[in-house]
């Protein structure tokens, strides 16, 4: 496992998944853009087109430490080719990528951290996996519940945060930004031990 303390000074990258668009503010597919505009917000950061990676990037010091925040431009499926692209301009290894996404099997608002492991059939983390050429990244996983009755799930994480949702929606991703926060300055373990 790579620690911060491996890499003091390292740079991190952070990778919020959504999709872009008017059309898909608010929805549920998109609060990995929502926690990481928390972030830049944290880090006093704007985000600006990254023309050589097909992202947009903000960067600054997360907890005192070197960051770069990224929203893939393109659509969730195609979400890989920014994150490699943005991994190798700013010169971060795969172990160092946090990648934050909804998540169908987690009750909504909870948050979970993980290296490694399968894609539970998430697009964007499916294509991120493909052009890395590893799974071998962090991932924070942002629970979302399950679709009510037979809703198909593809359409569930496009709708948008119901009422009851909303109102629990800051704090929850106010929640992901500390779990984030501690990744980047303690390790994956120990920010387990606290989040989890």
């Amino acid at each position: 496992m790579s620690s911060p303390a491996a890499r003091p000074d390292g740079p991190l990258l952070v990778v919020g998944l959504g999709n872009p668009g008017p059309d898909y503010d608010g929805t549920r597919h998109n609060v990995g853009f929502l926690v990481v505009d928390a972030l830049a917000g944290r880090m006093g950061s704007r985000f600006s087109t990254h023309k050589r990676s097909g992202a947009d990037v903000a960067e600054g010091r997360l907890a005192g430490r070197r960051a770069v925040l990224a929203k893939p431009r393109g659509y969730m499926n195609l979400s890989g080719g920014p994150v490699a692209g943005a991994a190798r301009f700013f010169s971060v290894p795969s172990t160092e990528v946090i990648v934050v996404h909804d998540d169908l099997d987690l009750e909504f608002g909870v948050v979970r951290l993980k290296r490694g492991g399968g894609e539970g059939g998430h697009n964007g983390l499916r294509s991120i996996s493909k052009s890395l050429a590893t799974k071998d990244y962090l991932r924070v996983r942002f629970g979302i519940g399950r679709p009510p009755g037979r809703q198909d799930p593809a359409d569930y994480v496009l709708k948008r945060w119901s009422a009851a949702e909303r109102k629990e929606l800051d704090v929850s991703v106010e929640l992901a930004a500390d779990a984030i926060e501690a990744l980047a300055v303690e390790g994956l373990e120990p920010a387990q031990n606290r989040f989890h």
